[in-house]
């Protein structure tokens, strides 16, 4: 079975267990993945991903020209804006409009440097610093603007009133730390206003130097 069957196959498997599993809903969220050769799967526009047809996956050459499939998701400003900045580091990205991390988004006392308080261990460990990014209509090329704008310093952002977005090495590496952050939002929004004992400072950087985690 040749690479880009698997990943074809792997895509829409993981995206029917997010849809399944209440993490985005309807017609919404997006992944894409990289060919060793260069070339991208994507998710097609208007799609549901709990409803993908391998088949009709939106495929791109190593320039970024659509040379196959159906209509491609309209968030490729991003998608592409994160394989540009990220290198050989991003090899997958998923997003998705999961409920807790945009209702995260929406809190005027959410820092826009790090929007994820540090609850546990894992959040830091797969994702680093998460940026809350300014509203931007869905689409708009100005999304992956502000991306490069963040010269591949972080391998995941919450778009404001829209949701998150995850490049990681593969796509089981994207869709775990997706899971993650939604997981980590929704605990924060569960202890928001008890006081709920932190990490320290010196905790978290054990575990940043311990596994070696982006944390600029």
């Amino acid at each position: 079975m040749s690479e880009e069957t698997i990943l074809r196959e792997q895509i829409c498997s993981m995206a029917r267990s997010i849809f399944e599993r209440g993490l985005t809903g309807g017609a919404s969220g997006n992944i894409s993945t990289r060919l060793s050769d260069g070339r991208l799967l994507v998710t097609p526009t208007g799609s549901s991903l709990g409803a993908l047809d391998p088949a009709r996956l939106s495929l791109f050459d190593e320039k970024g020209n659509h040379i196959g499939g159906d209509a491609p998701t309209k968030e490729m400003p991003l998608h592409s804006a994160f394989y540009e900045t990220r290198g050989a580091k991003t090899g997958a990205i998923v997003h998705l409009h999961s409920c807790h991390s945009v209702a995260l988004s929406m809190l005027p006392d959410t820092d826009p440097d790090n929007v994820l308080p540090p609850l546990t261990p894992y959040s830091i460990m797969r994702l680093g610093k998460v940026k809350l990014l300014p509203y931007f209509r869905p689409g708009d090329a100005a999304i992956g603007e502000a991306i490069r704008g963040l010269a591949g310093k972080r391998s995941a952002v919450l778009l404001a009133n829209h949701g998150p977005v995850v490049a990681a090495k593969d796509l089981e590496a994207a869709v775990y730390s997706m899971e993650e952050l939604e997981e980590t939002a929704r605990l924060a929004l569960l202890t928001r206003g008890m006081s709920p004992r932190l990490l320290t400072p010196e905790q978290v950087r054990d575990v940043v130097d311990h596994f070696n985690v982006e944390w600029d």
